[in-house]
């Protein structure tokens, strides 16, 4: 890494802007799903596919992003990031004229391929502008600021998308007057986007000098195939696929959970604030926090903490009283707030090809992770929703062993 200190701040603070930008796109992909299934009539499954086309857009740009990343460098590859991110959302734009929902998907995973490439470039770029010792800290507060742009994003969606008068009810929109006006609604929200990611673009270009002087030089195409060897890299991928798919699941079924009778009984409205201001506010307040932390306690250590007492929620949470259970199981989410961004930085430190190969590697695995909602909402069915924390508890002990060997350095 190259750099004088002042370039190398003013590259973290537009790096993290990126953070910041996709943490609050990918969150409209909720009150999306509320919207789509109305505006086209479809079932939830059908309206769940705007998900699925984020988790394939890992599993199968990850490792092009990377080649790309090692061939152009890190400026190109983040301008071809930003304008596959525009014309995403600009192919939305085309339901104007064509109200077809596979077209608005399509739309939507040029948008998530954009996402992804943006972020097989800078998780590693952030861990790596500034003292090689201080990679967890920047790189978790990075994530913080992904954290603020979710929160921030899940209130823009909602005040734009669901605002209009036309969702005020709970059925299908039959009349094509109603279809319009709701769809317009989602293409105001995706326009409104498509401009903050042209403004950001343009702070890129301006800033790039001291982003290239600060970025880890690319080191080719060959290291892809180098990440399948290293054992480091194969075994970060799984573990951020185990953590990522526990997020995923406990955050889709909490709501369900806290609106058991024999946990709080909630409302559904009201325990979607609960999972709003706990849950997810809880990872939020946990990054900031666990910034500060990694400055003072090894990132292995601190992993192999939060994995273990999340474990011990999670069996809470599963065994303990209503009350209490609730309260373990939005406990989890200030667990969670420091595991991907230092599962991530444990590997590319312990990795043996290079941070591009690795990073391309580590986003594919993001896909794997829709493996473990699947696998609670079987343990759902067939056994009841008070034992869906027996799976996240699995992935968090093969966190705990991650953190384990990463301290032991084997």
């Amino acid at each position: 890494m190259s750099g004088t200190p002042r370039s190398t701040g003013v590259a973290f603070a537009s790096v993290t802007a990126l953070f910041f930008a996709w943490g609050f796109i990918c969150a409209n992909n909720d009150p999306l799903i509320a919207a789509l299934r109305r505006i086209f009539a479809v079932s939830y499954t059908e309206a769940l596919l705007t998900h699925i086309v984020f988790f394939a857009a890992f599993g199968t740009m990850g490792l092009p992003a990377a080649a790309l990343l090692g061939r152009m460098g890190t400026i190109a590859t983040m301008m071809s990031a930003l304008a596959a991110m525009i014309a995403g959302s600009l192919i939305v734009q085309a339901t104007a004229w064509v109200p077809w929902f596979p077209l608005l998907l399509a739309g939507l995973f040029v948008l998530a391929s954009g996402i992804v490439t943006l972020q097989v470039v800078a998780n590693p770029l952030a861990a790596t502008l500034g003292p090689p010792e201080r990679s967890h800290f920047r790189l978790t507060l990075a994530q913080s600021f992904n954290s603020l742009g979710v929160v921030a994003g899940v209130q823009f969606g909602a005040a734009l998308v669901l605002g209009d008068a036309v969702f005020a009810g709970t059925g299908p929109l039959l009349s094509e007057a109603a279809r319009g006006a709701g769809l317009a609604a989602v293409q105001r929200a995706f326009l409104t986007i498509a401009a903050l990611i042209v403004l950001l673009t343009a702070l890129l270009w301006i800033v790039r000098s001291p982003i290239e002087q600060a970025a880890p030089r690319a080191t080719g195409t060959s290291g892809i195939a180098d990440a399948f060897r290293s054992r480091w890299a194969v075994f970060g991928a799984v573990t951020i696929a185990l953590y990522v798919g526990a997020e995923v699941a406990i955050g889709s079924m909490m709501i369900g959970f806290l609106a058991d009778p024999h946990i709080l009984g909630l409302s559904m409205v009201e325990a979607g604030t609960w999972l709003a201001t706990f849950y997810w506010g809880g990872a939020l307040i946990g990054r900031f926090l666990g910034s500060w932390m990694l400055t003072r306690v090894a990132a292995a250590n601190l992993l192999r903490v939060a994995a273990a007492t999340a474990v011990l929620l999670c069996a809470a949470a599963t065994f303990a009283p209503g009350p209490v259970a609730a309260g373990c199981a939005l406990a989890i989410g200030l667990c969670n707030a420091i595991m991907f961004p230092t599962i991530f930085s444990l590997t590319l430190e312990r990795s043996t090809a290079s941070a591009a190969a690795t990073s391309g590697l580590l986003c594919v695995a993001i896909s794997g992770g829709a493996m473990v909602p699947l696998l609670v909402g079987q343990v759902a069915d067939r056994a009841g929703i008070g034992w869906i924390f027996v799976v996240p508890l699995a992935a968090y002990l093969a966190i705990a062993a991650f953190a384990t060997r990463a301290k032991a350095g084997t």
